[in-house]
């Protein structure tokens, strides 16, 4: 199969009558396109951004029923966007027992398979202490090197300038994974403990950069938030696909 990556020549552009069929879209911005009369049996989309904007179907915004039905499936998710520091320690505590049973409930011998080009459910932990030391220690806390060695950060992010010698070259234990993500997430628990309305409306840098963006110290909440569901969901939606 044919793999088009970094191209343009796609923008703007019609097609009549042609077969994607099976086609894989990956780190790809359809932003804008629109279909006609055309078939969409399968057709599976998958976008963390889904939420920041609108997907019409038949000329229904799908967003919201998408979001509501998440929230059903996944019971305290919408208190991510919560702005109290109630709402966000229910929302925390939420997620948490969540992962904590989903992590349980793998076996030994899963937690390094994957989806294709998905992370694994070890992987998805080392992210996930990479999202909570960037949008904690690194945007909340200002410590000026946020970043734990074991961190798995996102695709591409070397050939974007980033300095990669920060990670370990070799792959950490499972056990050494858990621990630290365990020290990350009682960070999270100890700091919402004393969190204040006034604390949370304070505001900070983005930790990844840009001057477009000053995030307050609950955004910054709600982003690690919005990390654990996320990744949650597509480690279970991939733990299923692998049977």
């Amino acid at each position: 199969m044919t793999t088009y990556s970094g191209i343009k020549d796609f923008e703007g552009a019609t097609f009549v009558r042609s077969s994607f069929k099976g086609v894989t879209l990956r780190s790809s911005d359809i932003s804008g396109a629109t279909m006609r009369a055309v078939e969409v049996g399968g057709l599976d989309i998958d976008s963390h951004d889904l939420f920041f904007g609108t997907l019409i179907v038949n000329g229904v915004d799908v967003v919201p029923l998408v979001d509501a039905e998440l929230n059903r499936q996944f019971p305290g998710r919408e208190l991510q966007k919560a702005e109290t520091p109630e709402g966000l320690r229910e929302g925390w505590v939420a997620v948490q027992a969540a992962w904590a049973a989903t992590v349980a409930d793998t076996p030994p011998d899963m937690v390094d398979a994957h989806v294709e080009d998905e992370w694994s459910l070890a992987e998805t932990l080392r992210h996930l202490v990479l999202a909570t030391d960037a949008w904690l220690r690194g945007g909340v806390l200002r410590v000026q090197q946020p970043l734990h060695e074991i961190g798995l950060i996102f695709t591409g992010a070397g050939e974007m300038g980033f300095d990669m010698s920060i990670f370990r070259a070799d792959t950490p234990t499972y056990d050494e994974i858990l621990a630290v993500r365990a020290e990350r997430q009682q960070m999270v628990t100890d700091f919402l403990a004393m969190a204040t309305p006034e604390l949370l409306a304070e505001e900070r840098d983005n930790p990844w950069g840009g001057d477009d963006w000053h995030p307050t110290v609950g955004d910054c909440v709600r982003v690690i938030l919005e990390e654990e569901w996320a990744h949650l969901r597509y480690v279970r939606r991939d733990l299923a696909l692998l049977g």
